[in-house]
């Protein structure tokens, strides 16, 4: 078997940044830190911090008044921010600055008195914070028959905004549909869709015509992972995704002759060492690294860290 190992992969900066916020929070301040929701979509860091006296909640009724809470890489709204300011909470926002980029342009097109169209997945974390800052003026859709569906009161004032983590192709064909709907809906100057989900995309794109089997590293809920193997399964290639070599079947890759390994942005290392010792135990895999675009990006942590960091 031979096995193609997607680069790049893995963690993006806001997940960097988000999980270095956690491990200095814990460092300062000790455990219990709470934080709102799962810090990423990621079951292995969930449970690695857990370990370690991290307290995932869904309500702030349940941090403790005084308490230290961080704001997963997702982003809340501001009604969230609110109530953990009346409960007197030290709050650390660890918002990914690509997820803060949505939350501004909706203000601004609230503000601007638009009707809000927001692509994105019903019930995601990202979804509720951005929709949180405009909830009077924004809708969701998912699809372009969602589009179709769309009765508005002034079709001529109106803008669209994305979630960072959805599929390039997908989001292009709603995005082109709204266009037809409405000719003068304003949008971003720049894509919404982050780089990291892009590059990830685009790798899986161009290296899945040489597979026979994609293997995406990457827990259920995590929206990117998903979209990653989507993209291959549409490109004829079977693909599966899997929290790590327990999760793999060893009739999925009966035949193999070429598998791609890649991971979601949410997804650590450590899980795709594990499956590449994995294929190379079971099935006497080589590894063939495929860097397919170079990442440099990183973002600060933030402001409430940042004096820690440098002392």
């Amino acid at each position: 078997m031979r096995v193609l190992l997607a680069s790049p992969r893995g963690f993006c900066a806001g997940v960097n940044m988000a999980i270095d916020s956690l491990e200095l929070a814990l460092k300062a301040f000790g455990a219990p830190i709470y934080v709102y929701h799962e810090i990423v979509h990621n079951r292995h860091v969930v449970e690695h911090f857990r370990s370690k006296g991290v307290v995932f909640l869904d309500s702030l009724e349940d941090a403790p008044v005084g308490s230290t809470l961080l704001f997963s890489a997702h982003g809340v709204s501001p009604e969230v921010r609110a109530k953990a300011k009346a409960r007197q909470l030290t709050a650390i926002d660890a918002t990914c600055p690509l997820v803060t980029k949505v939350h501004l342009e909706a203000i601004k097109y609230a503000k601007e008195g638009r009707t809000i169209v927001l692509i994105g997945h019903q019930g995601h974390d990202e979804v509720i914070g951005t929709m949180g800052e405009a909830p009077e003026a924004i809708l969701l859709v998912e699809s372009p028959e969602d589009v179709d569906a769309l009765e508005v009161a002034n079709p001529e004032h109106m803008a669209y905004l994305t979630q960072t983590t959805l599929s390039v192709d997908d989001t292009s064909r709603i995005i082109a549909r709204l266009r037809e709907r409405f000719p003068l809906i304003a949008g971003p100057a720049k894509s919404d869709i982050c780089y990291a989900t892009q590059n990830r995309q685009e790798a899986v794109a161009k290296l899945s015509a040489e597979a026979d089997v994609t293997l995406v590293l990457g827990s259920q809920n995590s929206s990117n992972s998903q979209r990653l193997a989507e993209l291959s399964k549409e490109r004829g290639v079977a693909a599966y995704l899997v929290d790590g070599p327990q999760d793999v079947r060893p009739e999925w890759l009966e035949g193999a002759e070429t598998v791609l390994v890649t991971a979601g942005a949410s997804a650590p290392e450590t899980v795709v060492d594990a499956m590449l010792d994995y294929l190379k135990e079971t099935f006497g895999a080589t590894v063939e690294p495929r860097l397919v675009r170079e990442e440099s990006v990183s973002f600060p942590l933030p402001k409430e860290l940042r004096q820690l960091a440098s002392s």
